[in-house]
């Protein structure tokens, strides 16, 4: 894979982005004491704060929730990014020019147009402006037509300041002039797809139409989609905002950044068609609801609502049996007529990307949400989507209804078209189970229906084993710099807190990933067995693997977190950011020194103990009569650690 970001520029990255900057415009932070802070965590509902962020080391951690990381993944958890546009993003967020390579050769390799950090956020700040200067036309005198729009879909003023709706006057260049004198270069507003570039010179794109801004998944308004209003407007009924640097029709979901609170916590996304259906879910209480751009769902939003729902595989896992949903809901939304049901069509080739349950919510009339929530209420919109139906039926029972089941050759005809359908359906248990419900819903042998389906299956390619429910390539969001052991590695748990070996064996850890500057140097000269919880073992191999605290001392707190992290691995990183934040029970600063060397030298008796109580036992078995050399060679060995532990107890 080509375009990876260099390592540097990701730990770059991580030392400017403040974490509880990023992580204080979602959460109210408090202080935990010196060093620490905490609040609510954003990832599940919770009453008592146990979301935890150490400033210090660059990690947070929740201890009701589990989960934790760096800057980088709360911003990936938070919006819904994979790694390499988290990176990116915070990247333009501070200031740090990314550099790519080839991760083959390691030589430096092009991600293909990408605006500098500079460049970017010019755009997305002429962006800003130009949603204000709409939102403010919106309730000027000549904007009627755009607020009776609005009015006639029973949306009122404090609907379009939630969303931000504006008017675009109908003047050719009033948004050029009003951005020229903020500072904006008219290259600036080409490149931004703000402006149209004529035979007859530049102009707004947008004029005398209802605006709607669109957000990226971190709220930044990267473009617009526009309605026309008035009979003298040659143009589309909907225009969006071009392709440019900053959108990407295939990737962009209107009201990701209203929505994607909702979607990680609910585990549920519905897809609608329009802007005033994503409104009036909203205002419904549907608050997991997007729509795409002008384009079909496809590939890329399958993507972005991965994320959201915390499916990281890459192909997006498959849809599970009946009953069992490790992913979440999809539901989409169609209207009744012949388009909705070929938007449900291209939705089941997308289907499959999801490691969830896909759905199809029609309502019988055909009324979308926007005109239901108009006819009867907000609770009618509700029902609708709580009324979903598996979109593998929806789409073979909308096939069916082509057919006349009363004759042969109807029935026929339905088998012979649905089968593949059926046939394209990986998880093999599922697969069968609608075999079995196609069979009942023609009115055919079962054993005739699985035959087709068999056959089906042989046509186009060789049949998927059931056990391959989880199909993954390589990971669009994985880390640019290191690997990745994906979805499913082991992670080891941390041991029951009420072992006061463990306790004390785990409080060491957190001074030492803590404050390695204050831990004794003699914490360095620990073998592998000082550890006796295999957990807190794990992650001393990491410390140790990573220069111990010598090391420790020698770099930034986050940079040595992150060092410890990368030893780790997968298995034991968790742990390790877990660590790196808990509250530490003395954080005074003026003994903070004192408490850490003591912590250390209490962990470091406590293994001496232990090789004092080995060497004894190997002493005692030991004959010195029939061997004197070995039960010398012990004895000595245990005088030796005795003394050591002396030296240690008095050092104190």
């Amino acid at each position: 894979m080509a375009g990876l970001i260099k390592r540097e520029d990701v730990e770059a990255v991580r030392e400017r982005a403040r974490i509880e900057e990023i992580v204080s415009a979602h959460v109210t932070l408090k202080s935990a004491g010196v060093g620490s802070m905490k609040g609510l965590c954003p990832f599940h509902d919770e009453r008592s704060p146990s979301f935890h962020v150490r400033p210090g080391v660059g990690r947070w951690h929740c201890f009701g929730c589990g989960e934790g990381g760096d800057v980088i993944s709360f911003v990936q958890k938070i919006d819904g990014m994979g790694f390499t546009d988290a990176v990116e993003h915070l990247a333009d967020r501070v200031g740090v020019q990314l550099r790519y390579e080839d991760s083959r050769t390691g030589a430096a390799a092009s991600r293909g147009p990408r605006e500098e950090p500079g460049r970017r956020q010019r755009l997305i700040e002429a962006h800003r402006v130009a949603a204000e200067f709409y939102a403010e036309q919106l309730f000027a005198p000549n904007a009627q037509a755009a607020r009776a729009f609005l009015a006639e879909r029973s949306f009122g003023r404090d609907d379009a300041e939630t969303f931000g709706l504006g008017f675009a006057p109908t003047g050719w260049d009033a948004l050029m002039r009003h951005l020229q004198g903020r500072g904006f270069t008219q290259p600036e507003l080409v490149a931004s797809g703000l402006v149209s570039q004529g035979q007859r010179g530049v102009y707004d794109r947008f004029r005398g139409r209802l605006v709607w801004p669109i957000r990226d998944v971190t709220g930044a308004v990267i473009g617009f989609g526009a309605r026309k209003l008035f009979d003298s407007d040659q143009g589309p009924k909907y225009l969006n905002t071009p392709e440019t640097s900053l959108y990407k029709k295939a990737q962009v979901l209107y009201g990701i950044d209203l929505a994607k609170r909702a979607i990680a916590q609910s585990k549920r996304v519905v897809i609608v068609e329009g802007y005033t259906d994503v409104m009036a879910a909203h205002l419904s209480g549907v608050e997991v609801a997007v729509a795409t751009c002008g384009t079909a769902f496809g590939a890329d939003h399958a993507k972005v609502v991965r994320r959201l729902l915390g499916d990281t595989t890459a192909g997006g896992g498959l849809q599970l049996a009946s009953g069992a949903s490790l992913g979440g809901e999809i539901i989409f939304t169609f209207d009744g007529d012949a388009a909705g049901q070929k938007a449900a069509m291209r939705a089941f080739g997308e289907d499959q990307r999801f490691h969830a349950q896909t759905f199809v919510a029609v309502e019988p009339s055909g009324m979308d949400p926007c005109d239901l929530r108009m006819a009867r209420g907000p609770e009618a919109v509700k029902a609708l989507v709580d009324g979903r139906v598996p979109l593998f039926e929806f789409v073979i029972r909308t096939t069916l209804d082509g057919f006349d089941l009363e004759t042969v050759e109807g029935r026929v005809g339905a088998l012979r078209t649905a089968a593949p359908l059926v046939a394209g359906i990986r998880d093999r248990s599922m697969q069968m189970g609608y075999s079995r419900s196609l069979a009942r819903w023609i009115g055919l042998d079962p054993e005739e229906v699985r035959r087709e389906v068999g056959r089906a299956s042989s046509r186009s390619g060789p049949a998927r084993r059931g056990d391959e429910r989880d199909v993954r390539g390589p990971r669009d969001d994985a880390p640019a710099s290191g690997p990745d052991g994906g979805p499913g590695s082991p992670v080891l748990t941390a041991p029951d807190p009420r072992d006061p070996v463990a306790r004390i064996e785990r409080l060491a850890l957190v001074v030492t990933l803590q404050y390695p500057q204050h831990v004794p140097a003699l914490f360095d000269t620990l073998d592998e067995d000082a550890f006796a919880t295999p957990a807190w073992r794990a992650v001393h191999a990491a410390v140790r693997a990573a220069g111990g605290v010598a090391s420790g001392r020698d770099v930034a707190g986050s940079r040595w977190v992150e060092a410890v992290v990368d030893e780790a691995g997968d298995a034991v990183g968790p742990l390790v950011t877990e660590l790196a934040v808990a509250p530490v029970p003395e954080d005074r600063e003026n003994v903070i020194a004192a408490y850490v060397a003591d912590v250390v030298r209490k962990v470091m008796d406590l293994g001496l103990t232990r090789r004092i109580a080995d060497a004894k036992s190997r002493v005692q078995r030991l004959d010195p009569a029939r061997d004197a050399d070995a039960y010398g060679a012990a004895f000595a060995q245990l005088v030796a650690i005795e003394r050591e532990r002396r030296e240690l107890r008095e050092s104190v």
